[in-house]
This record gives structure tokens, sequence and C-alpha cells, in this order.
């Protein structure tokens, strides 16, 4: 997908533009990589706005999974990485329920990015939609031929949903953090030069289905 390829939120105020996942994921390297000639130079650098001050149940890890914790490193793929663990409150469909179930999703796809396993995310995610297709290009051309990748944890500081009662699907702006991003081959060799740690604001578009969240677009805010 190219840079031309715009998706915009009717919800949000008209000058907030979301890019579709090329620039947010593929091209800028943000949420997973790119291809070895994608440029970075087009971040965006806008924070979102603060998040409520309630307290959101962060997304836990799978108690057997936190031991033996090895980061990935120019050696080697990561090891024994906690699953992170949808709260209960994300399966409520509400504000505070989308706010919890938002927080876990990153959760998810940070966890991706850590491993290359995107069983998680794509049980909350739309895939046959192009962004969602697009994240998950994304991680498995990283992976591919025993490839991996070394950073690019993501935090979010802030989460704020714009609640509309009664409506189809929901929007979010969301701060993400994330961290840099390294890229090696199979033989331990640098593919390709790292994308800077970001920090920016996206939106997230996420309807709830068959008694569940479901994501089914996702892109950097500009403006």
């Amino acid at each position: 997908m190219s840079r031309d390829s715009y998706a915009t939120f009717p919800s949000l105020h008209a000058r907030m533009v979301v890019i579709g996942l090329a620039a947010a994921v593929l091209l800028s390297g943000c949420r997973g990589g790119s291809t070895p000639s994608a440029p970075s130079s087009e971040q965006s650098s806008t924070t979102a706005s603060p998040a409520s001050s309630a307290l959101v149940p962060a997304a836990s890890a799978t108690p057997s999974a936190s031991a033996g914790y090895k980061p990935a490193d120019a050696k080697g793929k990561a090891e024994n990485v906690p699953v992170p663990v949808m709260p209960e409150l994300a399966k409520e469909n509400s504000k505070a329920g989308l706010e919890a179930f938002i927080g876990y999703w990153y959760a998810t796809y940070s966890y991706a990015t850590e491993t290359g396993d995107l069983k998680a995310w794509m049980a909350s995610t739309d895939t046959t939609t192009e962004s969602g297709a697009a994240y998950k290009r994304a991680i498995v051309a990283n992976y591919a031929n025993d490839s991996w990748l070394v950073g690019g944890k993501i935090d979010i500081p802030s989460i704020e949903v714009l609640w509309q009662i009664g409506a189809e699907f929901q929007v979010a702006k969301v701060q993400v953090i994330q961290d840099e991003i390294e890229y090696f081959d199979a033989e331990g060799r640098i593919r390709q030069q790292p994308s800077e740690a970001s920090n920016t604001a996206e939106a997230v578009k996420a309807a709830f289905r068959d008694g569940s969240w479901q994501v089914i677009d996702n892109g950097l805010i500009l403006g």
C-alpha cells in the first residue's frame, strides 16, 4: 500500500487524517517494521490527547511464560516472552471496556513484534481490511526465513475513547511510544537500518461484534 492510501474517521475532527497502514507500519517501521527500502521521515510526532484519569487494567502476562524471559538481541530471537492476557473489563461493551481492550490490543501487537507470533493479535483484529492485512504482512515479512526483530516494544501512556452511544463503531485516540527496532537475518546480520524510537498519536476504530471487541482500522493521526 502506498503513501497516497488514506482513511478518515467521520467522528474525528476534520483536520485529523489517519494514514493507511503503509505509512504507520510498513514504511515508517513503527508497529513491527518495514521493507528494506522503506523510509521513516514522515512519521508523525503528534501526541494523543490525555486520557481520562481512571485506571485501566493492564494486559497481564501468563505466569508460566514469565520464567526465563530473554529479549531478542543480535545473537537470536526472544525466548519465553510473556503472552498478554485480556482483562475481564476488556470484554465489556462500554467506554471503559473499550479502553481496556485497546490497551490489550496494543500489547498483543507488541508481543507479535517481539516474537513473530500473531495469533493473539489476529483474534482481536479484522485482518480482511486493508489496514489489518498490512499489519499482518509487516510481521510475517520481518520474521520470514528465520529473520527476527530486536526491540520495538510498545507502551500506551494515554487512551482517549470518543464514545458515541449507539454508534456502529467507536473511535479512540491513543498515544503510542515504541522502542527502536533493529532487523536481523537468519545469519545474525543487520539487514536494514534500524527504525528510530517513536512517540506518535494514532486512531483506533473498533466494533463490538458477536460479544467481543475487534479492531477494524488503525493509523497515524496528522494535524
